[in-house]
């Protein structure tokens, strides 16, 4: 019985990180100038850098706005992930009383 429901949480498991491979989060920095986009799983998918910034900008600034438009679209991953789970937590406790 207890094997039944490992296999399920698994099963689960492997649902939401199909789910979460389809949800796009985006982060931004100076405005919009860098938009870094990336999945619910944290998979950095693209980075757009506003032509007209990137002429004007030095490396050391675009260095700096890459990380925080990065870190924000991690973070939203984060979100996006900790409700997915959350979800399918409270589905799982539903309908398996006493496992956890």
């Amino acid at each position: 019985m207890m094997f039944d429901k490992l296999m399920q949480a698994q099963q689960m498991a492997g649902e939401v990180k199909k789910r979460l491979d389809r949800i796009t989060v985006t982060g931004t920095a100076e405005s919009g100038k860098i938009t870094v986009t990336a999945n619910g799983n944290k998979i950095i998918r693209s980075i757009a850098i506003d032509e007209s910034f990137f002429k004007e900008a030095d490396k050391e600034q675009l260095e700096e706005l890459l990380v925080i438009a990065i870190n924000k679209a991690i973070a939203q991953a984060d979100n996006v992930s900790q409700s997915e789970m959350a979800a399918v937590t409270k589905e799982m406790l539903g309908g398996l009383g006493g496992l956890f």
